[in-house]
């Protein structure tokens, strides 16, 4: 039940633009230092930030934390970390406009692999949606006719890795709690970037050390929010506000980065963005 739709809306509002801005710094010091080194940095404050969330749970931070799903979570832990690499990686590359513009697909994404992962039956007018997706994706890569540039799938992968992230969230969330859902990919990614992220460290310029700050605060302002979001109002009915990030990233990369809006570009990301809605709409008329 809903506690507070109208806090509920403005609190998803919020935090799709809390995660746009995080993406604007994303693309600025990954262009600036090495990717891995700037995701590290991320999930160190976001894993300080779930254990302190962890140790304050009733009942302790083991019983909070207690999952048994451990070996996928370690699979969504990995997924989420490529996710968060491949997409930032792309932010440097094509930008921020074009790599939201294809990474719109992944509600739609995770619809197509509820069929084939989950089991679960997909009617034939999401099978349309899915497939009006597709179209739009293709719209905006244009392979074929000499745009197309092998980073453009960048974003489409980060798409994939997400989708299968959300899926296997489903899986470890049917029989328990969510928070070891929400705790072990932060941790577990932490180890890992760390693995990965130290070898390529690379000296911070003073005046960055501002900008990083504000980064790292923002992925955990961004989450904060999404949280309290979904303690005022149920997730699928904020879901389509979420679309508004592309709005929010489409100004950043416009106003501070010089980008451009192709006219492809938008009919792609229109077509995306039309056919997800087309499907959560199916999806809420299911439940009623």
């Amino acid at each position: 039940m809903s506690r507070n739709p109208r806090l509920g809306i403005w609190l998803m509002v919020a935090a799709v633009a809390a995660f746009a801005a995080q993406d604007g710094f994303s693309r600025y010091l990954a262009s600036e230092y090495n990717t891995l080194m700037v995701v590290m940095v991320r999930y160190w404050v976001f894993a300080g930030f779930v254990l302190l969330l962890a140790s304050r749970r009733p009942g302790g931070m083991r019983a909070a934390v207690a999952s048994r799903h451990m070996p996928v979570h370690v699979a969504r832990a990995l997924l989420l970390v490529g996710e968060i690499c491949v997409i930032v990686w792309g932010y440097t590359l094509i930008g921020l406009i074009e790599s939201h513009a294809v990474f719109a697909i992944c509600p739609l994404l995770i619809a197509a692999f509820s069929g084939l992962i989950l089991g679960e039956r997909i009617i034939w007018q999401r099978r349309l949606a899915i497939g009006a997706g597709m179209i739009g994706v293709i719209v905006i890569l244009r392979p074929g006719m000499g745009v197309f540039t092998p980073a453009a799938l960048l974003p489409l992968a980060a798409a994939v890795m997400f989708g299968l992230y959300s899926i296997l969230t489903r899986l470890t969330t049917r029989d328990e709690p969510t928070f070891p859902s929400f705790f072990w990919p932060g941790v577990i990614g932490a180890v890992v970037m760390t693995v990965l992220g130290l070898p390529n460290w690379q000296p911070v310029a003073v005046t960055d050390l501002p900008l990083l700050a504000v980064y790292t605060v923002l992925s955990i302002f961004s989450h904060w929010l999404l949280l309290k979001c979904y303690e005022q109002i149920e997730a699928s009915r904020v879901q389509p506000y979420a679309y508004l990030q592309i709005v929010f990233v489409t100004g950043i990369g416009m106003t501070v980065y010089g980008e451009t809006l192709s006219p492809l570009v938008a009919l792609g990301a229109g077509i995306i963005i039309a056919a997800g809605l087309y499907a959560l709409s199916l999806e809420r008329a299911a439940k009623t």
